[in-house]
């Protein structure tokens, strides 16, 4: 493995904070005036979700976020990505976490929330409300963001179906933020069960190692896009 995509998805969370603070601190302690390290234009984005963000029953190496910071390595950007996702994290989870996520050194941020919420049956009114919440604190921060979506299945009810599946979209729309239609759509549309349970976990709700790098090739592009609109706003 790349030593530099170990380091950054180890260490990366609150890296370009540490280094402002060290730096101010070691100025202290020598009595120096002015910044002591030049500043960090690495764009850190803070991928924030539950388990399937989080890289659940994963080695570390395999989860999502360490998945996506190889990926977007290969493609040459200079970026950091966070993993700040929460296993079992509903939307209420997330928005009540959400103001330590976002750290001084953040530039943009993945939000991938409500799959708990649809498992556990809670109100889908609710956790549009919460989302609706979430991504306006974020779009106040002045950060670009990317809605990752999820499905409410049949059994649910079409009214449940049509608050929850809607939500994501709508709110993306709303806020101006990229979309993603549904984060588990890498692993395929139109592919058998049996061949879909050769990309899942045991549990058959979380992707294997396998199933994660068809999602991060799938989301890679979208990520992309986030990415550019930093750039374009000068990597805040």
């Amino acid at each position: 493995m790349h030593r530099l995509s170990l380091r950054r998805y180890r260490f990366g969370y609150g890296l370009k904070r540490a280094m402002r603070k060290g730096g101010m601190l070691i100025a202290a302690l020598l009595g120096l005036s002015g910044p002591v390290f030049a500043q960090d234009d690495t764009i850190v984005i803070a991928a924030f979700g539950d388990s399937l963000t989080a890289g659940y029953g994963l080695p570390v190496e395999d989860g999502f976020v360490p998945q996506l910071q190889r990926w977007l390595d290969a493609q040459g950007v200079d970026v950091i990505v966070q993993n700040a996702g929460v296993s079992g994290d509903t939307t209420a989870g997330g928005l009540a976490r959400l103001d330590w996520v976002l750290g001084d050194d953040v530039d943009a941020v993945i939000v991938e929330l409500g799959a708990n919420d649809m498992l556990r049956g809670l109100d889908a009114n609710a956790a549009r409300a919460n989302m609706d919440e979430i991504l306006s604190r974020i779009s106040a921060r002045g950060l670009p963001i990317l809605v990752s979506g999820m499905k409410a299945p049949p059994n649910f009810g079409a009214e449940y179906q049509r608050i929850f599946n809607s939500m994501y979209g709508e709110l993306a729309a709303q806020y101006g933020a990229e979309f993603h239609p549904f984060f588990l759509q890498g692993l395929g549309s139109n592919v058998s069960i049996s061949a879909l349970s050769q990309l899942m976990q045991p549990d058959g709700l979380h992707p294997n190692a396998e199933g994660v790098t068809k999602i991060v090739a799938d989301i890679g592009p979208y990520v992309l896009k986030l990415i550019a609109r930093v750039s374009s706003d000068g990597a805040q």
